[in-house]
């Protein structure tokens, strides 16, 4: 069966891969996690152009993947326009921090954005919450730290760290000036959103691209003839790194609905 292919720099991609998964249930994923190289989004350009690339070829070559997902904020800034150029023939779909249905929703008119540092100073970011400047007010708040946590199962750390940016990101509230809606500008942010709610008022909304990347690639996919409709699904893990280290973080933060396998990577990549 052809398959999608879905890369992070590490397990923060597994958000998407969720939302993929359940919005496509039919299809063969094979989930790249570039962890020898990450994180990403503490990287400049660019490197991350390179890791991109590089990641891409390999699951042409070793998958002949039908479809691309960029399952990271930071690779989607910096790499996404040059994958599309030199691989035509592939539909890639991207992701940004989730400005715009956060406008769209907001009550109060003021958003934080919990990012990484290399996703808030993007050009690409810069642009997207400029054509928001006369809607809202928007801060950014780079959560140094959290991907590493996250990566490595760091309960304490993640608890410590996820208390320290909710309290950056506010004060919350539906009064004027209050922060009422929180966009989740990093993949690996939706993995710790239930630690991220004990810091926040029931009031508080959490937005992320999960979902409508799904949704988008269901699109896509439609349009070309290439939508898988019936069949078992199947999910394949491979990786730069330690293939035990994602094969637990997938047991962890997804529901076993499908088999998965682990491929290990040449060396090369």
């Amino acid at each position: 069966m052809p398959s999608i292919g879905v890369f992070d720099s590490g397990v923060g991609g597994l958000s998407v891969l969720a939302a993929l998964r359940a919005e496509l249930p039919h299809e063969r994923f094979v989930y790249f996690a570039d962890t020898a190289y990450a994180p990403y989004g503490e990287r400049g350009d660019a490197y991350v152009i390179e890791r991109s690339r590089k990641v891409t070829e390999q699951l042409i070559a070793d998958h002949g993947i039908k479809a691309l997902v960029v399952a990271c904020n930071t690779a989607t800034t910096a790499a996404i326009h040059l994958l599309r150029a030199e691989h035509p023939a592939l539909p890639i779909v991207g992701l940004e921090p989730a400005l715009k249905p956060a406008v769209a929703t907001s009550r109060t008119g003021h958003i934080s954005v919990m990012a990484t540092r290399g996703t808030l100073a993007s050009a690409k970011y810069a642009a997207l919450r400029e054509s928001f400047a006369g809607s809202a007010t928007v801060r950014a708040v780079p959560c140094d730290g959290l991907v590493k946590a996250i990566e490595g199962l760091d309960t304490a750390a993640i608890a410590a760290l996820c208390e320290r940016y909710m309290v950056e990101a506010g004060p919350f509230g539906d009064a004027p000036g209050q922060v009422d809606t929180v966009v989740l500008g990093c993949t690996h942010y939706p993995l710790v959103k239930n630690e991220l709610q004990r810091h926040a008022p029931p009031m508080l909304r959490f937005i992320d691209t999960g979902a409508p990347v799904a949704q988008q690639t269901r699109r896509v996919l439609a349009s070309l003839g290439r939508l898988a409709n019936d069949g078992e699904g199947e999910l394949v893990l491979q990786g730069s790194g330690d293939l035990a280290v994602l094969e637990a973080a997938a047991a962890h933060w997804l529901q076993p609905r499908q088999q998965s396998t682990a491929v290990p990577a040449p060396t090369a990549v």
